[in-house]
């Protein structure tokens, strides 16, 4: 137990300074890309502010530590709706299933796609409109595999291909996510996550809509010529997870989780947040937490504050569909988040254990 320890420590340490280079630096916001991989569509872990680097389990590890992926007993299927700065009609959707696969290993899938609706198209000759609409395209699908070890360790690591685009620009990247999960305790109270995301080649815009057709005149006459626009890469959005979480039980019915997690973004400001997750019989679980992003303490005059930090909160319902424990379970979820602007994010979702 002694060496996993070293070696989860010896983790968080490369992780905490490979990244530290850039980590908390507001000067670089806005240079990176790919936003929608910060964003979490399961509505559980949202329910905490997507603090649950300790605890999550499952499908949902696969957006925040994919070390616990492999805490399943056999096969989970998620389906999620998120209402993303409502008022804004936009939405997300994913889907995400994992499969047990031997005693201790376990391999998921989700997707997760971004609808932004019917846009008006304009040009620069039609500023005003032209009539018709276009709908960006952001998608990306996530392939993970989690491992358990007799020591209570378990690690994960997953792909993720990135797509960005509208009919005639597209871009596309393949990240990187790793994670590791440790438990301990009489009850396995204790719990210990870190884990590293977005690791990945930069991504960039290129195709059809980058191109201009031009007409010149010169002495020679009048040519047709195609002028191709390069447009500049950008990075991925690559963060380090810290969390710590511990369960307090009384008698065989409540359970209180006192959770803690600190991020380091290498494009923003770094955040720090801690929340409580209680839950009768298994059946009812409350939740909530608070998120701080560091920049808000350092600039009290200036409101510095990101798009998403401050309160969240959830509730979980566990359906039983029988008495019989080897039957499948369906549980309803949902998640709200507080926003700087608009109405906040809620999140819902189905969760189907089998």
């Amino acid at each position: 137990m002694n060496k996993s320890l070293y070696f989860l420590f010896s983790l968080a340490l490369v992780g905490f300074f490979a990244t530290r280079s850039h980590a908390g630096n507001p000067d670089r916001q806005g240079e990176a890309g790919a936003p929608e991989l910060l964003m979490n569509p399961w509505a559980r872990s949202s329910g905490l502010h997507s603090m649950t680097t300790s605890m999550i389990a499952g499908v949902e590890a696969m957006r925040l530590n994919i070390g616990g992926l492999v805490r399943i007993d056999k096969t989970e299927i998620i389906l999620a709706h998120t209402q993303y700065l409502k008022g804004t009609d936009i939405g997300i959707n994913a889907l995400g299933i994992a499969q047990k696969i031997g005693k201790n290993s376990v391999l998921g899938i989700s997707l997760m796609s971004l609808d932004f609706g019917d846009i008006p198209r304009t040009t620069t000759t039609q500023p005003e409109g032209t009539g018709s609409t276009f709908t960006p395209r952001y998608f990306n699908l996530g392939l993970g595999f989690s491992h358990m070890f007799e020591n209570k360790v378990s690690v994960g690591v997953l792909f993720r291909a990135v797509t960005e685009g509208i009919e005639d620009a597209t871009a596309t990247a393949m990240a990187l996510d790793a994670g590791v999960q440790y438990v301990s305790g009489e009850k396995d109270n204790f719990k210990f996550g870190i884990s590293l995301r977005n690791i990945g080649s930069r991504m960039h815009f290129s195709g059809q809509g980058l191109s201009e057709s031009l007409t010149i005149t010169d002495f020679d006459g009048i040519h047709e010529v195609t002028i191709d626009q390069r447009a500049t890469a950008f990075e991925l959005q690559s963060v380090l997870n810290i969390g710590l979480s511990y369960d307090f039980y009384s008698g065989a019915n409540h359970r209180i989780t006192v959770v803690g997690n600190y991020t380091s973004n290498a494009f923003s400001e770094d955040q720090i947040g801690g929340g409580i997750e209680y839950a009768f019989k298994e059946l009812v679980m409350i939740r909530g937490g608070y998120k701080l992003d560091f920049g808000q303490v350092a600039s009290s005059e200036i409101d510095t504050s990101p798009l998403m930090t401050g309160i969240a909160g959830g509730v979980t319902l566990n359906v039983p569909v029988s008495k019989n424990d080897n039957a499948p379970k369906v549980a309803l979820d949902y998640g709200y988040q507080t926003t700087k602007i608009y109405d906040g994010n809620h999140h819902f979702s189905v969760r189907i254990t089998l």
